[in-house]
């Protein structure tokens, strides 16, 4: 791969996620082309980017950003990696790796965002899947450190290695998942999480306050410190499998997400889009949370980023 093609990423739609992981590789001093067919959606990307690029303390890497209204006009030459963020409709993506698979040179890591379709099925039939991988960010994507770098059995581990050397230099923690199995990793463990909330709190044990309580000051404070099993290790195996011998028997075990919440989205009750959820909202309250919400990412990646080189990364 040349110099130039090693600097230049292609970031396929420009919505919330694909604009914030823009800004990763801008700030990381890649020239970033973004591809956004939306008129009204290319019109606010500046701002945002402007925003998202001064939260990373890098507002002159605007100028290395490019944004295109179809992907025939990205200089192909110049792409090292390509990331596609269009929306979750596997017709879509799979619609984009078929052209991808025309225009990107040969050797240039393919890479999904996909929080839900495996990356096996969005290259199924396409002779590009050895490079093709799942990447995929958390909200808000240009803060939370972590992503998942996603093989299926036809990707390359070459090019899965690749692509977690990239995302550690532009400063993510990249971990490899090794089978492009539902919800991959982090999303698994945050869903078995959530069927154990909303079982509580439907169930009247405890008010979504206290829940939430729970979390954040609880073994939630722990996990910025150490992951679940190196807690384990601290605190002891043994003792976490005495307790699991009552609790697991316990625990709810549901196939279908929770009538509790189902309920809620049928009322309209999807968040701060629509002013309540699980908690009400006004729009100054939005915007406070918002703000806050930012600041205490801020300040848990100074924490995480004192940790560098310690024996859990």
């Amino acid at each position: 791969m040349t110099e130039e093609r090693a600097k230049g990423a292609a970031v396929i739609g420009g919505g919330t996620m694909g604009g914030d992981i823009a800004a990763i590789f801008a700030a990381g001093g890649w020239v970033t082309h973004i591809v956004e067919p939306a008129e009204s959606v290319r019109k606010n990307l500046p701002m945002r980017l402007k925003d998202s690029l001064k939260t990373l303390n890098t507002p002159d890497a605007q100028d290395r950003i490019r944004i295109y209204d179809v992907l025939d006009r990205i200089p192909w030459n110049a792409i090292g990696m390509v990331v596609e963020c269009v929306p979750e409709v596997l017709a879509a993506k799979q619609s984009v790796f078929k052209r991808l698979e025309a225009l990107s040179p040969a050797g240039t890591p393919l890479t999904s965002n996909s929080s839900s379709f495996p990356i096996s099925h969005i290259g199924k039939g396409l002779s590009t899947q050895a490079r093709m991988a799942g990447l995929h960010f958390f909200m808000p994507a240009h803060l939370v450190p972590l992503v998942e770098v996603i093989r299926s059995e036809q990707t390359d581990p070459e090019i899965t290695d690749t692509i977690g050397a990239v995302m550690r230099q532009l400063g993510k923690r990249p971990v490899q998942v090794k089978r492009d199995i539902p919800g991959f990793l982090a999303n698994r463990l945050q869903h078995a999480l959530m069927r154990e909330v909303l079982h509580l709190v439907e169930s009247g044990i405890a008010s979504i306050e206290d829940v939430d309580a729970s979390v954040r000051y609880g073994f939630g404070l722990r996990y910025l410190a150490a992951g679940p099993l190196l807690q384990k290790d601290l605190s002891g195996v043994d003792i976490h499998s005495a307790a699991a011998e009552s609790i697991y028997p316990d625990l709810c075990n549901a196939t279908h997400p929770s009538r509790f919440m189902t309920d809620m989205i049928a009322a309209g009750r999807t968040g701060v889009k629509a002013k309540e959820g699980f908690y009400a909202w006004t729009d100054e309250e939005i915007a406070v949370e918002k703000a806050r919400y930012a600041q205490r990412l801020l300040a848990a990646l100074d924490i995480l980023n004192s940790d560098a080189g310690s024996a859990e990364d």
